[in-house]
């Protein structure tokens, strides 16, 4: 019988009858996934594999499949105890989410054989009917102890949402249980799930949900779990990666951290040409001082899988953990992204690559599973080879995305091509013609670019499914030079920290800047300027400038707090959307935020709602397709992005 989620206090009593865990030592593996995006399919990327850059596919779920089940199997024959988790955040990324709105990936995550889900932050994109629908299609439970449904009506007694679930271990025999008490004498696995307690900061519309606060919910669910005889601990986390190390340093009692959110691969990739992030598996202490919790990450758009093994001490401490992430190739190898079969490496070079892989524990050659394979292709690939459209240019190379850019140097190549298109597109006659105004800058924040450029050709779809699918409306809003000033500094310091959330930093059109950080995640803006005319100028601390965003940051979602603070009373801003095809503006008189904490636009006419028939808010794709087709056919990076971050090494 499945029980819903309760918060506050916890619905499973503590019971006198609760059973005696073994004391010998345990120790579990767990395969986990994050940040999958709807990646169904691989993805083209390049590697720097024997000194040479080569290109190659990683990932997709048939090869995510194919890989746990390898786990599986010598989870099996070494009769260990295994679970497959993933940290959230299974939803965007591709034309197959925009196409099928969370249909495909409850299809798909349950051919997975996943034991548990947290939710991530884009999980609740289209609402909590849409969310609802997608918790009770999948074959396995969905965590979060921190989320309070209870005056939710669509996740209110949601039957497949726990704030953890159990899980007893017969050597490889696992089975899933509704209580302490039907564990016998069985070892016993509790996974907790922790969602962002700033959602409503991140998402558009959270309803009536709440949020509790990280660290206090999942201690309180640690010690009911502990009073109730539960040794074994894993929380799964969609918080990224600094969050998880501050999670591991206040809680007492977490076992092992398996997040998602940052994105980050963790190990080090950098000779592979992937970068190199914090160690995989870390031990952190905990506040008593008597025990460790092991963090683990597996980087993101299911190009990899992580596999750590746990061993606990007889009174179910962490005595060692230990493992890495693997990413999955294809193994076929090109010279050039094109994949021409004259771009080809030579049989005598796979040879080579073939051993080298062989011997590197990072990366493996692995084939999809034909069964998930001809699935995909059968039933989904048609409609989403059909929807890509008209060709509206020609990519002579790849255009990267990097959100933050590196202490190298090296920052997106998209970012800097969107913030000139929308600064292009609203200045066109035809836009000003509807909105009277002039922009003076364009501002885009990382996340809101899904996805490198690949070469080829490029279509409409490849922009609204992949590159932007968030149909975004742009809005117009005033911002004087202070304003702006204090927003890049709100957001490049926010995402300077290790493992921060970058898809926050911000790029920009008619705008450049350079920052100094001059301490370990924080600094200061040297210089900013704005376009004109004859040059640049120094940017006015008390002159307005007509600023261009997407609808989502224009409102101060994700950390852009600094435009929330400066509309609560009184704005001049705009939104742009299509209405039965015409191009309308929908004035905003203010801003203010739910109970809930979510930032509510209140319009001065008829209000902007993306889900009444016959409106598309897309505008920020719009602009884009306009931009290339127009402006840019041959589309390549611009020479200067006009972002400057001086990082120190």
């Amino acid at each position: 019988m499945n029980k819903p989620l309760l918060t506050g206090a916890l619905a499973l009593a503590v019971s006198g009858c609760a059973s005696q865990q073994p004391d010998m030592p345990f120790t579990l593996t767990l395969a986990h996934i994050n940040d999958t995006h709807s990646h169904f399919d691989a993805s083209d990327a390049p590697l720097m594999l024997d000194g040479h850059q080569l290109y190659t596919r990683l990932g997709g779920h048939p090869r995510l499949l194919s890989q746990a089940n390898v786990l599986r199997e010598q989870a099996r024959q070494n009769k260990q105890p295994l679970l497959f988790v993933h940290g959230g955040d299974a939803w965007q990324g591709t034309g197959y989410f925009k196409l099928n709105q969370g249909a495909m990936n409850a299809d798909i995550l349950s051919r997975l054989g996943l034991d548990a889900m947290v939710l991530g932050n884009h999980e609740f994109d289209l609402g909590q009917q849409h969310l609802a629908t997608f918790i009770q299609s999948v074959n396995f439970p969905l965590v979060a102890a921190n989320l309070d449904t209870r005056r939710e009506p669509a996740l209110k007694g949601a039957e497949n949402l726990y704030p953890y679930v159990l899980y007893a271990f017969d050597g490889h025999n696992k089975e899933r249980l509704e209580s302490m008490e039907d564990a016998g004498g069985d070892a016993v696995v509790a996974v907790i799930g922790l969602v962002l307690e700033d959602m409503p900061e991140m998402v558009a519309e959270t309803g009536r949900l709440r949020f509790e606060q990280e660290v206090a919910a999942a201690q309180r669910t640690v010690d009911t779990l502990r009073a109730q005889g539960v040794q074994h601990i894993v929380a799964v986390t969609h918080l990224g990666l600094e969050r998880d190390q501050r999670l591991a340093a206040g809680v007492n009692g977490i076992d092992v951290i398996v997040g998602g959110h940052s994105h980050s691969l963790l190990g080090d990739f950098s000779d592979l040409g992937m970068g190199k992030q914090p160690a995989y598996a870390q031990l952190f202490s905990n506040p008593d001082g008597r025990a460790k919790t092991c963090v683990v990450q597996a980087g993101q758009y299911a190009q990899a899988i992580g596999k750590v093994t746990v061993t606990f001490t007889p009174d179910g401490r962490v005595s060692r953990c230990e493992g890495g992430n693997t990413l999955l190739t294809d193994g076929v190898f090109y010279r050039d992204i094109r994949r021409g079969e004259q771009h080809r490496v030579s049989e005598a070079q796979q040879q080579g690559l073939n051993e080298l892989i062989a011997s590197d524990e990072r990366i493996t050659v692995i084939k999809e599973d034909e069964a998930l394979r001809r699935h995909i292709d059968e039933q989904y690939r048609p409609v989403l080879n059909a929807a890509y459209g008209k060709v509206i240019g020609h990519v002579p190379a790849a255009l990267g995305h990097r959100r933050l850019p590196g202490r190298d140097g090296a920052q997106s190549d998209v970012a800097p091509l969107v913030a000139a298109s929308q600064l292009y597109w609203v200045n066109t006659p035809a836009v000003q013609a509807v909105t009277g105004r002039k922009a003076d800058i364009a501002l885009v924040n990382a996340g809101s670019v899904r996805a490198a450029v690949e070469p080829g050709e490029l279509k409409e779809g490849h922009v609204s499914l992949e590159l932007l699918p968030f149909a975004n409306p742009l809005s117009m809003v005033s911002l004087t030079g202070r304003q702006i000033a204090a927003l890049l500094l709100e957001t490049i310091n926010a995402s300077l920290p290790e493992g921060a959330h970058t898809g926050r930093f911000p790029y920009a059109a008619g705008l450049r800047f350079e920052f100094d950080e001059t301490r370990k995640g924080a600094g200061f803006l040297r210089s900013l300027e704005v376009r004109k005319a004859d040059g640049w100028e120094k940017v006015d601390a008390n002159a307005s400038y007509t600023v261009v965003m997407n609808g989502y940051s224009a409102s101060g979602n994700d950390g852009w707090n600094t435009l929330f603070k400066t509309q609560q009373v009184l704005t001049d801003r705009i939104d742009l959307a299509w209405v039965d095809g015409k191009l309308t503006a929908f004035p905003v008189a203010r801003l203010d935020k739910t109970g809930g904490g979510a930032i509510q636009v209140h319009y001065i006419n008829q209000p902007l709602n993306c889900r009444t028939r016959g409106v598309k808010c897309n505008t920020d794709a719009s602009a884009f397709v306009e931009y290339v087709r127009d402006q840019r056919p041959l589309l390549s990076p611009l020479n200067d992005t006009g972002v400057t971050l001086n990082r120190l090494q």
